[in-house]
């Protein structure tokens, strides 16, 4: 029974690392237990609702939604560009920021003290009805009005 259970294991172990970075939020929910509808607020205030699922990561779920959250670093935790305002109702259901993150966050641009970066929020059903409120600019490399398209 344990070399069954081992073998298992193994082989969602060997297809989690089959995954490419940020498809696992391309795929969608296996069961209604899964879903955690989240909805985004971008900078002109339009509002996009979405039905994430458990372990969804935020930046890379917006990506699919084609919400313009840029993520310049790719979750690395190198760049502010995946800065989001979390509602105040959420915010002690979401894990403590990092002393990295929280570093990061400081060179925020219209920083707050609900400013989280998307790349560090997993959704849990914790966080059904959630928003998310992406601030007016971010910090950038570009200068030129260029967007860059997630990868």
């Amino acid at each position: 029974m344990y070399i069954c259970v081992f073998r298992a294991l193994l082989f969602h172990t060997a297809l989690q690392s089959r995954l490419l970075h940020g498809e696992y939020e391309f795929q969608d929910p296996k069961s209604e237990d899964e879903v955690v509808n989240i909805t985004y607020i971008d900078k002109h205030g339009k509002k996009t609702p979405v039905r994430g699922k458990v372990g969804d990561n935020v930046l890379y779920l917006a990506h699919r939604y084609n919400v313009e959250m840029e993520g310049a670093c790719e979750a690395s935790l190198a760049c502010t560009t995946c800065h989001v305002y979390v509602h105040h109702d959420y915010l002690d259901k979401l894990s403590e920021a990092e002393e990295k993150e929280e570093d990061l966050l400081d060179l925020a641009p219209f920083l707050k003290e609900n400013s989280r970066l998307g790349c560090q929020i997993t959704l849990t059903k914790d966080l059904e009805g959630m928003e998310l409120q992406l601030p007016k600019i971010t910090r950038n490399f570009y200068v030129d009005g260029h967007t860059p398209t997630p990868h």
